[in-house]
C-alpha cells in the first residue's frame, strides 16, 4: 500500500466519497450522484489545489476522523465545524497542513449540515462509470466509511495553485427555493398549489442524499388515481400519498409515478444540502426561462 492514503479512524454518522457525479446515464437508471453541496466541494479543492473534479469527503452533521500516512494539504468547508490536527486547533475554509502520521478530527456542524475535506492530489478510489461518488440509492461507487477504512490519495499536480482563503456562504436559516411549476401541476387542485407556493414547510428528519422530505400542509389532487413511471429530473418536487412534497436530490431515482408539482432551480439545490431537520422551507414561483 502506498502511502498516499487516508486512514479512517472514525467514520461519523454519514461519510461518502463524492465527485462531480455521474450525470448521463439516467437511460440505464443511474442516478448521477454527486456532491450535494457542489460549490463547497469545489471551494475546498480549490483550497488545496485539486482540480475542480478530484474526489472529496462529504461528512453529515457529526464529521469525521482521518490519519494520512503522508503529509497532506487539507482544506474543511461546507457547514461549519471545528476541526483539530492531533487535538490542536486549526482553520476550518482555509489550506491546512497534516503532518504523516496526524489525526485530522472534523467536528460536528454548528450550522449546516453537511461538511466538505479535500485533500491535495485527491481520493483516488477506483472510478465507476467515470466517477469515484457514492451513490446509496444504486449502491454504485465505494460505500460509506468505515472505522478502519484506508482510502487512496492522488499525487498533487500543482496545476491548480492553492489559495490562502476564500469567501463562504453561510447555510441558510430558510431554505428557499425558487420553482418552475409543471410537468404535472394538473394533477392537483387550485387551492392546493396556492398552498405549495405560499404556504410555509419544514425540512423532515427523514431527509436524505435521495430527497429532502417536507412537513407542512398536505397538496390535495384533483385528479385520481396513479402516472405511469416516468422520467424525473434533478430538483423534481414529487408529491406522493401522504400530499407532502419531496425534493429530489443527486441520488433520486431516474423514474417515478408520483406527481411532479414541480422543479426547483438546479443552483438552488446546494442549500438544500445544508438544511437541517426543522428548518422552514418556502417554494417560490418563477416563471420558465
Amino acid at each position: 500500500m502506498t502511502d498516499r492514503a487516508l486512514a479512517v479512524v472514525r467514520s461519523g454518522a454519514l461519510t461518502t466519497v463524492q465527485d462531480l457525479g455521474r450525470p448521463g446515464h439516467a437511460h440505464l437508471g443511474v442516478p448521477r450522484s454527486g456532491a450535494l453541496d457542489g460549490p463547497a466541494a469545489a471551494l475546498v479543492n480549490r483550497l488545496v489545489g485539486n482540480a475542480r473534479d478530484a474526489a472529496v469527503l462529504e461528512t453529515t452533521l457529526n464529521g469525521c476522523a482521518v490519519r494520512p500516512r503522508s503529509a497532506v494539504l487539507v482544506a474543511v468547508g461546507g457547514a461549519p465545524c471545528p476541526v483539530t490536527v492531533d487535538g490542536r486547533p486549526v482553520a476550518w475554509g482555509a489550506p491546512v497542513p497534516v503532518p504523516a502520521g496526524a489525526l485530522l478530527n472534523v467536528g460536528t456542524a454548528v450550522a449546516g449540515l453537511r461538511t466538505y475535506v479535500a485533500v491535495s492530489g485527491g481520493i483516488t478510489v477506483d472510478p465507476v462509470l467515470g466517477s469515484r461518488s457514492t451513490d446509496l440509492l444504486s449502491g454504485l461507487g465505494p460505500p460509506p466509511l468505515t472505522d478502519g477504512a484506508v482510502l487512496p490519495l492522488g499525487t498533487p499536480t500543482h496545476l491548480h495553485a492553492p489559495v490562502d482563503a476564500a469567501p463562504q456562504p453561510a447555510p441558510p436559516a430558510e431554505l428557499v427555493l425558487r420553482v418552475t411549476l409543471g410537468p404535472r401541476d394538473n394533477w392537483f387542485t387550485r387551492e392546493a398549489v396556492r398552498t405549495f407556493t405560499s404556504r410555509t414547510y419544514r425540512v423532515s428528519s427523514a431527509s436524505n442524499r435521495i430527497g429532502l422530505r417536507t412537513e407542512g400542509p398536505a397538496l390535495e389532487r384533483a385528479l385520481p388515481g396513479e402516472l405511469p413511471s416516468e422520467g424525473m429530473v434533478l430538483g423534481a418536487v414529487q408529491v406522493p400519498p401522504d400530499g407532502r412534497p419531496v425534493v429530489f436530490l443527486a441520488d433520486h431515482p431516474t423514474t417515478g409515478g408520483y406527481p411532479v408539482i414541480a422543479v426547483v432551480r438546479t443552483e438552488d439545490l446546494a442549500a438544500a444540502a445544508q438544511a437541517v431537520p426543522g428548518m422552514p422551507v418556502r417554494f417560490i414561483e418563477v416563471r420558465r426561462r
